[in-house]
């Protein structure tokens, strides 16, 4: 197990603290694979609880006493029959991470980031964050006894996802700036060793949150599902669950790979516009805007890996409308009882999208992620929706409101 720089090839050791190579690159963690396929089988690891250290085996971890867990993973995977035969699809499925402890699929990096800060002696953690990130790196600091610094961007954050951080007790600090801005001056501290880093860069957290593929597969019986539609905020995701689908297949657990689709909201969206182009990076978006905040990213710091990700598995990048995403949000939530954030709602937008573009296979196994918990964003949910409507304390009256 090692660190590699995906740009240059330079390996360093997993115990160095690093976040980035020295050539700039992003780096990866390197597995010996065809020791990995002789260790496990489909068999063990079903005797196995579920959740994200039922994978242990392709995990960055040396030792198991260090691990920090809230029971993360395991989250259902719903067959949507209904939202299928209202959009014409023959298999549906819905991957819901607010199922997680803190309500996103944060937790599954964060098991992993904080056990390797425990590894490492990191009595410090930090991020930045539009929302997730905060609440999930606070629960883990607290759950470990560790310190936590959350740097916020300026504008509105969340009220669920800002009330989790506080009250986990983590020092959360917001900047009149955007959340590229803030990851800077975090990472600025990092390199200063006023803490370790959590946000996506660190490689480590990406190793957790590839569990999201490799349970997928689990779930649909050690299949791979044809296509795989997410959001995409700063990139760490779309690329995690793809090195997770590559690791199982190299490892003889599945024998194909889906199609990885990422979709950006319309006021922000530098990886969409770089597909489009056809370019291996983006250009960043100085001023991105939309009501999914936890997407809200000008400059992802993974954009590389995403593009390679949409590539390498003949995927695509689109982007929805705020508009399109807030009828999403209500849609699943009326067709199947499944209530997510804006941001987890962009996934479905997308698929009824590019449904309309004709660019879906309506015959395949469609797997949609959604990545946060409907109750992050309790304001967005209460403008999309119709008040209560409020009568006397009249059986007459009431009857009257029903029938209409």
């Amino acid at each position: 197990m090692i660190q590699r720089c995906r740009e240059c090839g330079k390996e360093y050791d997993v115990d160095e603290i690093i976040y980035n190579c020295e050539c700039g690159g992003l780096l990866e963690i390197k597995y010996d694979l065809e020791k990995i396929k002789n260790e496990v089988s489909k068999e063990q690891l079903r005797e196995r609880r579920s959740g994200v250290w039922r994978y242990l085996e392709y995990l960055p971890v040396k030792d198991t006493n260090k691990i920090v867990s809230l029971w993360e993973g395991g989250t259902p995977l719903y067959k949507c029959d209904n939202l299928a035969k209202k959009l014409g699809l023959k298999e549906l499925y819905i991957k819901n991470e607010g199922a997680n402890p803190t309500g996103s699929f944060k937790d599954r990096g964060m098991t992993v980031g904080v056990t390797r800060a425990n590894e490492l002696g990191a009595p410090v953690v930090g991020c930045a964050s539009t929302g997730n990130t905060s609440a999930s790196l606070a629960a883990y600091s607290a759950r470990s006894g560790k310190k936590c610094i959350v740097l916020l961007p300026g504008g509105k954050v969340a009220l669920g996802k800002l009330a989790q951080a506080m009250f986990y007790g983590a020092k959360v600090v917001q900047i009149n700036g955007n959340f590229d801005q803030a990851l800077v001056m975090i990472k600025n501290l990092a390199l200063e060793n006023k803490l370790y880093l959590l946000n996506s860069v660190n490689p480590f957290r990406l190793e957790g949150q590839k569990t999201i593929g490799f349970e997928i597969c689990d779930q649909l019986d050690f299949e791979a599902p044809s296509t795989v539609i997410l959001p995409v905020g700063n990139a760490g995701n779309i690329s995690a669950i793809w090195k997770g689908f590559k690791e199982f297949k190299e490892t003889d657990l599945i024998d194909s790979l889906p199609k990885m689709i990422g979709i950006q909201a319309e006021g922000a969206q530098p990886i969409v516009k770089a597909y489009k182009a056809q370019k291996d990076n983006i250009n960043p978006e100085d001023n991105p805007e939309t009501i999914a905040t936890a997407i809200r990213i000008g400059n992802p710091v993974n954009a590389v890996k995403a593009l390679e990700a949409i590539y390498q598995s003949n995927g695509l990048a689109e982007f929805v409308s705020d508009e399109e995403i807030t009828a999403a949000q209500k849609l699943l939530a009326q067709t199947e009882g499944i209530f997510v954030e804006p941001a987890s709602a962009s996934s479905i937008a997308g698929l009824i999208k590019l449904l309309d573009m004709g660019a879906i296979d309506k015959e395949g196994k469609i797997v949609c992620i959604t990545t946060g918990n409907g109750l992050k964003d309790p304001d967005a949910a209460i403008k999309a929706s119709t008040l209560p409507s409020e009568i006397e304390c009249d059986m007459e009256i009431l009857k009257k409101v029903i029938e209409e």
